[in-house]
């Protein structure tokens, strides 16, 4: 037996653990990305250091073993520095996207992607489920949002970008009872919040609060629901009929609609604060005058919403859409009306979950004409589909399901478990501190029936290698080159289809990023 320290706590453990091993035995987790219990150890990504305090040395803590009296540190500066450092040169010749450029240019930080995906496989209804966790108002949005997200799309140099605005819409019209249908809902919880207005901003908040639980009474000055939506936008373009089968949504949750109710100052003493849990202010622009019929107080940079909180100087009073600054687009009011809801959830002692927005992204950036067809690959060759019936009509079932297909899967199919992406989150990593002037080719095998292969993201740990040696693949992976252009890949010509035969499985759960995975997984789905 062995008798160490680490981080200040003894641990006492057999012969031959590592240090990992040991760390593991007081509860404190190292990472890594090319340790997989029951492989060899060959320390490449070194992620895992740790300090040896006595000798001064760092030390790969995943083959390094464990010997009487060492002292070991594993969370200083120092360690987290040459972790973050450690991740940065792996950052360095990584080529993916994290995320697909319109998702991240989407306001609402849509899951543009996976909505593609479930319409080209006609699922309407899923679709729709995963728009609605981002934008509460897909029909409306489908109408006039001025998509920034097709801006982004990969395609548009290629031919066309995909026509995501009119997918968008497609799945609240082909979706059975959208006007009466309504979301999953949790149980109510006695709480009410009041909403002033009943534009894009307040719906939204009214849609994800009621969802959640809460009562939301709606006040507005206007005859008719919807703000400049219903007032300012042409019914050409915005039809009322679907703007309404919007509200009916909402009012079918259980919200209530005060409409023709000017807000006075005495009013909102007597009849909101007070008398609601919680305020949501979505009134519009804030005009002269507003802020004092409200009670709220600009902070030392003349502002009276924090824009990220959303929350105002009298707490329980939350403020969303161009209140806070005038929005060019419906979407930004949306998303921001989500955002209030969260907060207040918050306020009220619960949690609306936020979108999946993460702490890092890797970028590819534009494409090389060359790669284009590495992406075709998985995309339909067809131009874009317009609508025959036009754009007030949108496409079709057949249409949508046709347009979706030419999307091609730009995102990580392993978003939420890459481990590279993960630590880099973790650790701050700076993703261009040490990337050349040129990167590396993009390629996508997709010789294997089920698994895809994406060698710019493969870090070269080797355990897939390891892998299917265990399996006895009798062609199996292993590498390929010399000093930086070393790689992993199939000997001899051959391809992943021959290569893995038995042993896809465990290399896919193995790979510590995005360059194995199965072509159909999906680790983001509606909650």
């Amino acid at each position: 037996m062995v008798k160490l320290t680490i981080d200040h706590k003894p641990v006492e453990v057999n012969d031959g653990t590592t240090i990992m091993e040991a760390a593991a035995c007081l509860g404190i987790a190292i990472p890594s990305m090319c340790h997989q219990p029951g492989y060899p150890n060959h320390p490449s990504c070194m992620v895992c250091m740790v300090k040896d305090a006595d000798r001064g040395q760092l030390i790969p803590s995943c083959s390094m073993t464990a010997t009487e009296g060492m002292n070991i540190l594993t969370a200083t500066d120092e360690v987290r520095e040459v972790r973050r450092e450690a991740l940065e040169l792996l950052l360095s010749d990584h080529v993916g996207d994290c995320e697909a450029p319109c998702r991240l240019s989407c306001p609402a930080f849509m899951d543009i992607p996976l909505m593609n995906r479930l319409i080209a496989a006609g699922d309407f209804e899923q679709a729709l489920r995963i728009v609605r966790n981002e934008i509460a108002l897909p029909l409306i949005l489908g109408y006039i949002c001025p998509a920034p997200c097709e801006k982004a799309c990969k395609r548009k140099p290629m031919d066309q970008a995909v026509s995501i605005c009119h997918l968008k819409r497609s799945t609240a019209q082909y979706t059975e009872r959208y006007d009466n249908g309504l979301p999953a809902m949790a149980e109510r919880n006695g709480k009410r919040v009041a909403i002033i207005g009943t534009g894009p901003a307040g719906l939204s908040a009214a849609f994800y609060l009621q969802k959640s639980g809460y009562s939301c009474t709606l006040f507005d000055q206007h005859e008719n629901a919807g703000g400049a939506m219903f007032y300012d936008i042409p019914a050409d373009r915005l039809p009322k009929d679907i703007l309404e089968a919007e509200i009916t949504v909402i009012r079918s949750m259980g919200a209530e609609f005060r409409m023709d109710i000017e807000i006075t100052q005495e009013l909102f003493q007597s009849a909101i604060a007070g008398h609601f849990d919680a305020v949501v202010l979505a009134t519009g622009t804030m005009k002269p005058g507003h802020a004092g019929i409200f009670g709220l107080q600009p902070d030392e940079h003349g502002q009276f919403v924090d824009k990220k909180k959303m929350t105002t100087s009298i707490p329980g009073i939350f403020a969303c859409g161009n209140i806070i600054r005038e929005q060019k687009m419906a979407v930004h009011a949306a998303a921001q009306g989500k955002m209030a809801a969260q907060s207040v959830a918050l306020f009220l002692g619960s949690k609306i979950p936020a979108d999946a927005r993460p702490g890092f992204n890797s970028v590819v950036g534009h494409l090389f004409e060359p790669e284009w067809q590495e992406y075709l690959q998985e995309g339909i060759p067809d131009q874009r589909v317009e609508p025959a019936g036009g754009f007030p009509a949108g496409l079709n079932r057949d249409e949508a399901m046709h347009e979706a297909s030419r999307c091609m899967h730009c995102d990580c199919r392993k978003p939420a478990s890459c481990k590279l992406r993960l630590y880099a989150g973790e650790y701050g990593a700076n993703r261009k501190r040490f990337a050349g002037p040129h990167r590396k080719r993009l390629t996508r095998s997709l010789q294997h029936e089920l698994v895809v292969y994406e060698s710019e993201k493969c870090i070269r740990c080797g355990l897939c290698v390891e892998i299917t040696q265990k399996h006895g693949e009798s062609i199996g992976l292993s590498y390929a080159g010399r000093g930086f252009d070393v790689r992993i890949a199939v000997p001899f010509g051959g391809t992943t289809a021959g290569a893995l035969t038995t042993a896809a499985g465990e290399c896919v759960a193995a790979c510590p990023t995005g360059a194995l995975t199965w072509k159909n997984c999906e680790e983001r789905q509606s909650s």
